[in-house]
Parts: structure tokens; sequence; C-alpha cells
């Protein structure tokens, strides 16, 4: 996907070392920050001059109306007009137009100390492809950080990112960052809200990057008006993009726990009633709820083999032993065949309850093993049709296809 950037007709990139080339652009994305861009440029051209970096610094403005442009101008800082909106849009055309070997990207709310960016521009320079700030680690001012985001948002969005991708970072969503630019442009990072956060510390890890952190301090941005971030709605927004791409924790995992949960308890009380005390016991509608999870998590962990599939083949997730078998053995074939025994298996269960009460003239049944075996033939009968759709599921998925007139040669497996 392009991105239509206008360059400013302003003063372009700034070096304080002539014609030398630049080694680190500062980025900042914008929407009306007027109040605060000022002090956050100056801040970062006392960096560059103490530090004596050949750099620039870049204003990504995402459509402002109240004069941040020209204040970002008049600074000397290049600015770029980005036409799509959204925090991860300015951020990914930024990241496209800087000059630097090395981004340091931060907001420009004055909640970042841009003169303090030396443990970043360290970490880069020592080969680090992603280094992010840590405010746990560095501190959070009072008022910097609302308390659900402190306490609940941050911290549990941070774990579910080192459960799911084993990334060891601990503050997933601090808006300070170092970056090496061709590094994070190979990455090819798609989203334009604030999961991009999200996304690049995700991708990085996929594409093992080496990611750091290092303490940084957030204090209360000098803003009049409320931010752009919303408390919700970000939130979800990171948590899906974290599920999206985890296939296994998003589908797998809980397919496997409604599998084995259903199959141990079904199976104990397949012989008979359970009874724990004279008011506890688990019979015939408990067997019914076991068998129902059978199916439930048969379908979720289908679902999870497939998107797993989907990404192997298309390269949205990276390749793993595990993708690769499921990708060489998940054949149309093979699926179809698991589906029959299946099939087979239930018109067998269902096939005996019949005969026996085939043998009891039709009448009444009052064998209690009867609708066991009913109820667990029809469940294999149904497990059986989903297998057997979603293998030629499978197969749709890894037909070849042809896109904007160059072949995509995928994986073929019927």
């Amino acid at each position: 996907m392009t991105r239509k950037v206008k360059k400013s007709p302003a003063k372009q990139s700034m070096s304080i070392k002539g014609d030398q080339p630049i080694e680190l652009t500062i980025l900042m994305p914008c929407l009306n920050e007027a109040e605060t861009i000022e002090p956050c440029i100056r801040k970062a051209q006392s960096f560059l001059n103490r530090s004596k970096v050949s750099g620039e610094i870049l204003i990504a403005d995402n459509g402002s109306t109240d004069g941040s442009q020209e204040i970002a101008s008049r600074l000397n800082a290049r600015v770029i007009n980005v036409a799509e909106r959204g925090y991860g849009a300015a951020l990914q055309a930024g990241i496209t137009e800087a000059n630097g070997r090395y981004i340091i990207m931060g907001d420009a709310d004055d909640s970042y100390d841009f003169t303090q960016l030396d443990a970043f521009l360290t970490e880069l320079r020592n080969g680090i492809d992603l280094v992010m700030g840590n405010r746990f680690q560095g501190g959070i001012l009072p008022g910097a950080m609302p308390f659900l985001h402190k306490y609940i948002g941050n911290p549990i969005l941070s774990f579910l990112g080192r459960l799911f991708f084993r990334i060891p970072i601990w503050d997933f969503h601090c808006g300070l960052r170092g970056l090496n630019a061709n590094s994070i442009r190979s990455l090819d990072l798609r989203t334009t809200g604030m999961e991009f956060a999200s996304e690049m510390v995700v991708r990085a890890s996929m594409a093992q990057l080496s990611v750091k952190e290092v303490p940084t301090t957030l204090r209360p941005d000098g803003r009049a008006r409320a931010p752009h971030l919303k408390t919700w709605r970000d939130g979800w927004r990171h948590l899906k993009f974290l599920l999206m791409y985890s296939p296994r924790w998003l589908f797998m995992v809980p397919g496997a726990v409604f599998i084995c949960l259903g199959s141990v308890l079904s199976g104990v009380i397949f012989f008979g009633p359970l009874q724990f005390t004279n008011n506890i016991v688990l019979d015939l509608n408990t067997f019914i709820f076991s068998c129902f999870m059978i199916t439930v998590g048969v379908q979720v962990f289908t679902f999870g083999a497939l998107s797993r599939f989907y990404a192997a083949i298309t390269g949205m997730l990276p390749e793993t032993d595990r993708a690769n078998t499921l990708v060489k053995h998940a054949t149309v074939d093979r699926l179809v065949w698991l589906a029959v025994v299946f099939f087979g298996l239930g018109i067998v269960l269902f096939g005996t309850a019949v005969g026996i009460w085939a043998s009891r003239s039709f009448g009444p049944l009052t064998d209690p093993m009867v609708p066991r075996l009913v109820i667990l033939g029809m469940t294999l009968l149904v497990i059986g049709l989903q297998m057997f759709f979603s293998a030629f599921l499978f197969g749709i998925l890894g037909i070849p296809v042809r896109r904007n007139g160059n072949s995509a040669k995928l994986f073929a497996n019927s």
C-alpha cells in the first residue's frame, strides 16, 4: 500500500555537520500539537547540538489545522503532509521519508524528553534494530498515565505480547523508540491506527530483528485538549491485532482445551453416571454438554489450523517447523480420509443404537447406554462433516493464485 506524502516547500533536512550524511532522524507524528510542538523541536535540536550528531527533525503532519506546520517550519524542522489519517499512517510515512540511518520516534505532546535520547542512539549504534523505551523502568510521573492504562491496559497487553510472541518487552506501547531505518522498512508495516505500536514490535520479533529496552521517563503532556488515544477503542485494536497475529493462542489453544476437557468428561461418564454426593450427579445432560465441547473444540482448532496454513503459504507469518509440517501434511486427501474415519465411527455407533432399538421392536428404551451411543455417534458424524468441508477449504487456500499480474506460487495440496 503506497502512502501519499507531500513535502513542505520549507527547509528540508537539518544537519549540524554541513554536507555530512544524516545519521539520525528525530520523527514526530503531529495532529494539532501547536501547544507543545515548539518545546519538542527545541529539545530535539538541543540533543543534536549537544551530541554533535548529524541529524534532522521530521514532522509527519496528519492534517493539523492549528498552525502546527507553520511552527515546525519556522523552527527549521522538515514537514511532510500525510493525507491518510491515523497514528500509524503518519509514522509509516515519516519512516519512509526519513533521511537518517537511524530514527528516533516520539510523540509531539511534550510527554517525552527529547534531550535525553543518548541511550537510544547508543543501542542503535551498537547494532540493535529496535530500541524500546520502558516507562515503568524510567518512571511515570504523577498524572502522566491514566490509572487504567498504567495498572491494567499496558501490563495486560504487554504480558499477552510476551506470552504470544515470546518477546522480552515489558512496555509494548511506549511511544519513544529508536529504529534502524532500513530494518524497520523491511517489515512492510501496514496498520494505520494506534495498533501500529504493537505491529512494529511483533513484526520485528517475527523477523528476528534485535530488540532491546532502555528506561525512559513519561511526563504529563503539555496539551490543554484531550489526547487522541481512546482507552477502550484503541485497547481493543491492540488486543485484536495481537490475537489475529497469533492463531495458536486465538484458536488452537482454546480448541485443544475444549477437546481435552470434553473428551475426559465424556469418557468418564460414557458407561454410567458419576456421583459425587447425593445431590451432585453427572449423567446424560453432562454427557451432552461434553460432546458439544468436543464439537466446538474441533471447529475452533480447525479455524486455527486454517489460519496458520494461510499465514504460512502467504508469508504473513514467518516459517516455523510446525508451520512447515502443517503445510506439508494438511492435504485434501489426508483430511478427507480422516473425515471418513470419523464419519464411519459415527455411523457405527449410531447404527448400534438403532440395532438395539430394533431388537426391542422399536419400543420404549430404558437402557441408559442407547442415548449415549446416539449422542456420541451424532457428535462423530458432525465432526466428520466439519473435517470433510474443511479439507476442501485447505485445498482452496492452497490453489496457486495470480495477483496484480504477477504469479504467486503457493502450495497446491489436492
